[in-house]
């Protein structure tokens, strides 16, 4: 007899894998197919597997080679993926005993493989210990050991190194990338009022903790299907990390004014610079794809938010009717995202090296292009949810040392790195002089 949720979460896996596809969209199609059947227990261990078979790959593959004769890349996927969901389950899962993680395993593989396959399921899973996982903290070349202990490909730990980072510093960076991401709203002060969003927490039994940092933001524990709660969809809050909270609010905007968000999709920061002018003013909001401008739509709408205008529209491409038009620009630049694997954990394994260069050519010109359409003293944030220099500073100085009529402005630049509270972030603010 197969377990269904682990059969279910190989499922989602495999499909990761083969179709490079994000693991939260696989993984919530999955579950809402077969949610009938599913317990709340059932749905949190495939989530637990998803999401800890795709951060932990690279260290679970060191593992199974360390006891397999066999090549990787010579055992099928489905046999591979079942070898990382038991090794994962044996090191890193207490709760589950290894009897439990081994037999399951087997089972799924005597389904999904040929006959010899459970046979050597069962003989490299039989080997794995905790201690295998310690073992690779004795590693002598530092970048290897980073990798393996933290599941990062050495080519990010190297970009961390020589942005100047300590070895610590990148090892610690990397740990605080594996951790679960927190669930952190932001409160819609359109809708309601700080007292009465606690008051419906409280008598909704939700947990919460209040972030000094900002108190329209708070950190829920224990909740799921968040955004099928009455609370919700009453758009009473906006589920946003607190870092990308922080690129909106740093554009400091203010009623009655003229602000361009650039690369708006989904549209977080975007409603919250709404909120934070009380609806009153004008917002363009920019995206490439109409799919993607139609999220900011709905987000408005559920916020009750009517000072915002979509457009679908490439910020790379220069509109000369738009110069000097707008009061404050925000530009949440794409990028490689960095900052949020704890997230988006496919990111480590589908963005390569050389994509760096590209995706910079981009920002560049977008930076270039938006900063024309910025008012003389007004004022532009640049962003990224990557912690790369190269996406970051490198191009702040380039446009500022191309472009004297430009200043940075105090504060001058922040980096937030990734914590239990924060995804890594990058915001510089910038006055047209």
């Amino acid at each position: 007899m197969i377990d269904k949720t682990r059969e279910i979460a190989l499922k989602i896996t495999h499909k990761i894998e083969q179709d490079s596809a994000y693991s939260n969209i696989i993984l919530n199609d999955y579950i809402n197919k077969n949610k009938a059947d599913l317990t709340s227990k059932d749905i949190g261990l495939i989530s637990e597997l998803t999401y800890g078979i795709t951060t932990w790959k690279l260290t679970l593959d060191e593992i199974i080679k360390k006891h397999s004769k066999i090549k990787l890349k010579k055992i099928s996927t489905w046999i591979l993926n079942i070898l990382r969901m038991g090794v994962y389950q044996i090191v890193f899962l207490d709760k589950i005993p290894v009897s439990a993680a081994v037999n399951e395993s087997v089972n799924l593989a005597k389904k999904y493989g040929h006959k010899a396959s459970s046979n050597f399921v069962n003989a490299i899973l039989r080997k794995v210990t905790k201690q295998d996982y310690q073992d690779l903290f004795q590693i002598e070349n530092s970048i290897e050991k980073i990798s393996k202990t933290t599941s990062m490909p050495e080519w990010i730990v190297k970009e961390l190194l020589d942005d100047g980072k300590s070895e610590k510093q990148v090892e610690e960076i990397c740990i605080n990338l594996n951790k679960k991401p927190k669930i952190i709203i932001r409160r819609n002060n359109l809708k309601i009022s700080k007292d009465e969003l606690e008051k419906e927490l409280e008598k909704n039994k939700i947990l919460y903790n209040n972030i000094e940092e900002n108190n329209e933001f708070y950190m829920l524990e224990n909740i799921r299907n968040i955004e099928k709660i009455d609370m919700f969809q009453k758009g009473y809050f906006t589920v946003q990390d607190l870092s990308a909270g922080m690129a909106a609010y740093s554009l400091n905007p203010q009623k009655g004014e003229n602000i361009l968000d650039a690369c708006s999709a989904p549209g977080g920061k975007t409603t919250y610079l709404a909120e934070i002018m009380q609806n009153e003013g004008y917002i363009e909001a920019w995206d490439i794809h109409e799919k993607r401008t139609n999220l900011v739509k709905q987000n408005a709408e559920r916020l009750g938010i009517t000072i915002i205008t979509t457009k679908q529209k490439d910020a790379t491409i220069y509109d000369q009717n738009l110069e000097e038009k707008f009061d404050k620009i925000l530009l949440d630049v794409p990028c490689m995202g960095i900052g949020v694997i704890k997230r988006k954990p496919d990111i480590k394994w589908q963005k390569k090296p050389e994509d760096i260069s590209n995706i910079t050519k981009i920002q560049e010109k977008i930076l270039q292009n938006c900063s024309k359409y910025l008012k003389k003293g007004g004022t532009l944030v640049y962003s990224t949810c990557s912690i790369l220099k190269k996406e970051n500073e490198n191009i702040i100085n380039k446009f500022i040392k191309e472009n004297s009529n430009f200043e940075i402005k105090n504060p001058e630049i922040t980096t937030i790195l990734p914590d239990e509270l924060h995804d890594g972030f990058f915001i510089t603010k910038i006055t047209k002089k």
